[in-house]
């Protein structure tokens, strides 16, 4: 390791240089890099970049071109559709007469017919004046299309030929003939019509009445029968369209033009070009006529592109130069080597102004640092009397300032430090202490009444500081009445867990003295208010549960609604009628409500640190959330109910924070008033059965069970105890507790031994429609005890077998 010491204005001087070399080298080789790159990758950039332009383009316009030509095609198909639907239906249609050519219209748009000289007129003259009626789907098409289409025409079969278009003076009758006659059944548009029987595109050709190149669209079209009929086709002008597709200016040197399936350029003035014509060569001809789509070079460095239109089979191409593409680059990188240069010139310049600059800044900024760091080491000796001399009006001064400032502060920190922490020590012992009375003043023994089997209860609650607001109590009032009370102090720590303890004990000691849930609040109310100067106050649900038959008195002073659940149903909120929290005024009257708990039913109450829970997302656990955690529960204990609840409100809330209290009491009314039990510990041997029977006979007769009940009862209790007897213990002997006990209108008989764990009801029914011999060995024993109890059920506890068989009186 370099021990050797370095003056912080070396350090200066040595970073700003090192930094400015290092960004002006990394600047510069990426700058030069950069442009060395550009100079070598711009050719193949532009290159393929072109190619793709290139590509775009021939599929485009190749595309545009199909688009077109599709237009006017739909255009010959509707007059297919509209040709058969008159030869099917012609009685739908008004017949138009439609006449020979005239003088009267010679070059005006007009229909007109042409005959087959050897046809007759009059045979003819139905047909000819249904085809009439193709003037009105012809001439709403040729008035839109006026600029493109030249003419529409029908042949048919049968000899006639209908037309609309301009009529010339060469369509007239020669030789005093009565009809021009046009042999059309011998034209290529026919024939080819005739043989495919589907839409095609011809090649062009120049129109004979000297209108320009020109291109026909033709399909055939069929009768009522399905029969052939004649051909329905259109001249169009291919000008208009040419312009449209093959109008691009890439630069100098570069061409676009249609090759027609022949391998001819189609051009609308009718010169008879090549493909080599078009500055490409022998083998991009063979490419274009053999290919559908595709861009290459020819050996001239010209790059071209070509692809299909699929309605003509023509080829849409279109070409450029190598030279025109790669014109940009040269200017490239006749600028590179400038910049080069130029860089290396101002990298040099930079270095010195850097060196000086540097040298000048780090005088000025060690020279205050280092005095300041000569009265820091007086401080730091221990003269905290000692003042640091301020010498400049910057951070550094700051420093100065708060170097003086740390040593006033250090000299009143230690002379107060002994007293401030025999303060924290005793505040925290008080906390501690306080915390300790709080949970030792909450029921915390649980089962509270073990002599009560009428019900089930638990509590538990968790406080958001070392002490909380809320508070749970449930109590005996009488032998058949059980106070449950759950309240929620506002506010939080010592002030609210004083408040706590005094409504705690107020509620209790005014509940052992008698009366309604609302008149005991009543009378708290007025207690608190007396004194109130913190203006503390205190929601709370109270209710009065009448062992015997589970009524249920209750009153809620602001607290959220308990939630129930009925024995074979789900957890709902029990939502009545609100009263004001306790201690918010004098003289308030309380609301009351009433509800009754069946044999099964559970009881849930909560103070609002369990639906106002709440996640780093600012998200609210709620009440939908609560109950339906509280419905997966159904089959656990009480404790386990509670402690489910909480793990699911600690699973949402997560790393947030826990801001309030979580407080919560269950209770599971079990019913039947206070519980007739009976227990019989005896050894697990056969002989003793006659034992177990009187003893179990001797409760059911003292309760009332007929003798039917009182005979399937000692049935199971017989195979259940001979079972025992003879299994539990194997060679060994040992003990077995019978326990019969009276719930509402059942007997619930309770056999427990510590033999080997042996679970009966694991093993499956036999079946009882095959004979004795052909079932096999066992089992049919306790398939009769489940089948004459109401209820059996099977637990292994704390290394003991617990059987328990129920019979109602019925």
């Amino acid at each position: 390791m370099d021990t050797k010491r370095r003056p912080i204005r070396q350090k200066v001087q040595t970073m700003v240089l090192c930094i400015s070399a290092i960004a002006l080298i990394v600047t510069g080789a990426a700058g030069i890099a950069g442009m060395i790159r550009i100079q070598g990758d711009s050719e193949k950039a532009l290159i393929s970049q072109m190619e793709q332009n290139l590509y775009n383009i021939a599929d485009s316009k190749a595309d545009l071109a199909d688009s077109e030509l599709e237009k006017y095609a739909g255009y010959v198909r509707n007059f297919t559709d509209y040709i058969h639907e008159l030869y099917s239906n012609p009685d739908n249609y008004i017949p138009h007469e439609v006449l020979p050519p005239t003088m009267e219209n010679a070059g005006m748009l007009a229909m007109q017919r042409v005959l087959d000289p050897s046809a007759d007129i009059e045979v003819l003259r139905g047909e000819i004046n249904l085809l009439g009626n193709l003037r009105q789907i012809w001439d709403p098409v040729i008035m839109d299309n006026y600029d493109v289409i030249t003419s529409m025409y029908a042949g048919t079969k049968s000899g006639v030929m209908i037309a609309y278009d301009k009529n010339s003076d060469n369509a007239l009758p020669e030789n005093g003939a009565s009809e021009s006659y046009y042999d059309f059944h011998n034209s290529g548009w026919y024939k080819t019509g005739l043989e495919q029987r589907g839409l095609f595109f011809t090649d062009i050709y120049s129109d004979v009445f000297n209108m320009g190149m020109m291109i026909t669209c033709a399909t055939s079209f069929h009768d009522a029968d399905g029969k052939f009929a004649g051909v329905v086709a259109m001249d169009m002008l291919i000008s208009d369209l040419y312009k449209a597709i093959v109008d691009i200016d890439l630069g100098e040197g570069s061409s676009a033009f249609l090759v027609d399936r022949a391998g001819k350029v189609i051009n609308p003035d009718g010169q008879d070009r090549t493909i080599i014509n078009m500055g490409l060569d022998a083998e991009a001809e063979r490419a274009i006529l053999s290919g559908g789509t595709g861009i290459s070079i020819t050996g001239d460095r010209v790059y071209y592109a070509y692809n299909t239109i699929k309605s003509t089979g023509w080829k849409f191409c279109v070409t450029i130069p190598e030279n025109v593409i790669l014109a940009p680059v040269r200017t490239v990188n006749e600028n590179v080597i400038l910049t080069i240069l130029s860089f290396i010139i101002a990298f040099v310049v930079i270095l010195v102004l850097v060196v000086i600059v540097a040298n000048s800044f780090s005088r000025k900024l060690t020279t205050p640092i280092i005095a300041l760091g000569q009265d820091v080491q007086e401080i730091s000796g221990g003269n905290l009397d000692y003042r640091a001399e301020i010498r400049s009006n910057d951070e550094v001064g700051d420093l100065a300032q708060s170097f003086n400032d740390m040593a006033a502060s250090l000299k009143d920190y230690v002379k107060n430090l002994a007293a401030v922490t025999a303060e924290k020590e005793r505040i925290g012992a008080e906390l501690n202490v306080a915390t300790q009375i709080q949970a030792d003043m909450l029921p915390r023994i649980f089962p509270p009444f073990p002599e009560r089997t009428e019900f089930d209860i638990y509590a538990s609650m968790n406080p958001a500081k070392e002490v909380g607001g809320d508070f749970y109590d449930f109590f005996l009032i009488d032998d058949d009445h059980l106070a449950l009370v759950i309240a929620d102090v506002s506010g939080k720590g010592v002030p609210a867990a004083l408040f706590m303890v005094i409504s705690k004990t107020l509620i209790k000691n005014r509940a052992q003295m008698g009366g309604t849930p609302n008149e005991i609040l009543a009378d708290v109310n007025n207690q608190l208010c007396e004194g109130n100067d913190a203006d503390l106050f205190v929601t709370v649900w109270l209710g009065i549960l009448e062992i015997s038959t589970g009524h249920v008195t209750a009153s809620n002073a602001g607290h959220e609604y308990p939630a129930i659940r009925k024995a074979d149903g789900d957890y709902e909120l029990f939502k009545t009628k609100q009263s004001p929290a306790v201690a918010t005024m004098e003289g308030i009257r309380f609301k009351q409500s009433e509800f009754t708990l069946e044999p099964g039913d559970s009881l849930y109450v909560y103070t609002d640190g369990v639906p106002e829970a709440t996640n780093i997302h600012e998200e609210l656990y709620g009440t939908d959330k609560m109950l339906e955690v509280l419905n997966t529960t159904h089959d656990m204990t009480s404790h386990d109910v509670l402690q489910t609840v909480r793990e699911s409100v600690y699973d949402f809330t997560g790393e947030a924070q826990q801001f309030d209290d979580i407080t919560m009491l269950y209770l599971k009314y079990l019913g039947g008033g206070k519980t007739d039990m009976h227990e019989l510990t005896i050894d697990a041997k056969t002989e003793k059965l006659d034992e177990v029977l009187d003893f179990i006979d001797a409760r059911l007769d003292e309760w009332g069970f007929s003798m039917k009940t009182q005979t399937q009862v000692n049935i199971a209790v017989e195979e259940i105890f001979v079972n025992i007897a003879h299994y539990a213990y194997g060679e060994k002997t040992g003990q077995a507790k019978i326990t019969i006990a009276r719930k509402g209108d059942d007997a619930e008989i309770t056999f427990t031994d510590s033999g080997v764990p042996y679970n009966p009801l694991e093993k499956p029914d036999p079946d009882v429609t095959l004979s004795a011999e052909e079932r096999d060995i066992g089992g049919l024993g306790i398939f009769i005890v489940k089948k004459s109890m109401d209820d059996v059920s099977y637990e292994y506890i704390d290394g003991k077998n617990v059987l328990t068989i129920r019979k109602n009186k019925g």
